[in-house]
């Protein structure tokens, strides 16, 4: 590796641009395992050791490429996009149940990379190196067991689909969403950045700020969740995507999602044992919610989910079955 920087044992941990091109910023992780439920809180603890406050790495993201002939990593295995909270990260925990696969839910660089030409014209001839790139980094052995990466993307990633299947045409990926009114319940309760309006800045799925203003919180919710599930339908119609319902979980990662996910079939006991977890608290047990989520409803939301979400909803359950 003569004149390339040594990244084993660091993970990129922000991708960011100015004028003077694309940078990224680093953290050393040694071989730590990532044990919580988002990239960004590993990020978050990792920032908090003494080491990363005394020394951090920035490079140009050219360095990143560098690396990358270097030191390629793992494959990358497979690829979750989803609805929000409808289980995805269900499926990340129980995939860091196997030493084989390096799991990330959500990494930050990657979300800044794939919506960078939304922002930034010039980032768009660079966008498919850069991703490689990033997922090279991602995929190094930093415990030595990995022989795979999987990556669960945010929620609104599902509009930079083609993007990342032309810089990875050949890695499978599933779509995975649940009832709209247990989805829009959820986010009543507590809303995800994306369902805050103006809060995740640019992408196809934001609303002109004007409209956005103008919208009840019940028809916000309903009507971002109706874009994403409606983009999702798209690239599952298209047979980009594999429609999953949360409804198949947790079975289906070990069962019909088994080879996509590269769970061996010796693995399934110790994968399905991470279900009994609340994918988000691990420390609390698992309690469905379905039944009480929709009880929660408003009129008003079942009404605005009815309208634009619920159509989506039925394409892909008649997809998924086999009816469409």
């Amino acid at each position: 590796m003569d004149g390339v920087m040594d990244y084993r044992d660091w993970l990129p941990i922000r991708a960011w641009g100015a004028e003077g091109g694309w940078s990224i910023d680093w953290a050393w992780f040694g071989a730590a395992p990532l044990t919580e439920p988002f990239f960004q809180d590993s990020i978050e603890a990792a920032l908090r050791r003494p080491f990363n406050q005394a020394l951090r790495r920035q490079t140009a993201m050219a360095e990143l490429s560098r690396w990358r002939e270097a030191s390629p990593g793992v494959p990358l295995q497979a690829l979750v996009y989803h609805a929000s909270r409808c289980g995805s990260t269900l499926i990340t925990r129980m995939l860091c149940a196997l030493d084989s696969h390096a799991v990330y839910a959500e990494p930050p660089p990657l979300d800044a990379v794939l919506r960078a030409p939304w922002r930034d014209a010039t980032a768009e001839a660079h966008q498919g190196a850069w991703l490689r790139d990033l997922v090279s980094a991602l995929g190094q052995r930093r415990q030595g067991a990995e022989q795979c990466v999987v990556i669960k993307l945010d929620a609104w990633n599902i509009f930079e689909a083609d993007r990342m299947r032309a810089a990875f045409p050949d890695v499978p990926g599933i779509y995975l969403y649940r009832h709209p009114l247990e989805i829009a319940v959820s986010h009543l309760r507590q809303p995800g950045r994306h369902m805050v309006p103006g809060l995740i800045g640019a992408s196809p799925l934001a609303f002109a700020p004007d409209e956005a203003a103008a919208m009840p919180r019940v028809q916000f919710i309903a009507r971002t969740l109706g874009r994403l599930l409606a983009a999702g339908l798209a690239q599952c119609e298209a047979r980009h995507l594999l429609p999953v319902n949360y409804l198949e979980l947790p079975h289906a990662v070990c069962g019909r999602l088994g080879d996509l996910l590269g769970v061996p079939p010796a693995c399934n006991e110790a994968v399905l044992a991470q279900a009994a977890h609340h994918a988000k608290q691990p420390q609390a047990t698992f309690a469905e919610d379905g039944a009480s989520k929709r009880a929660e409803a408003p009129a008003a939301l079942i009404e605005a989910i009815e309208q634009w979400a619920m159509p989506s909803y039925r394409a892909l359950e008649a997809l998924r079955s086999g009816s469409a």
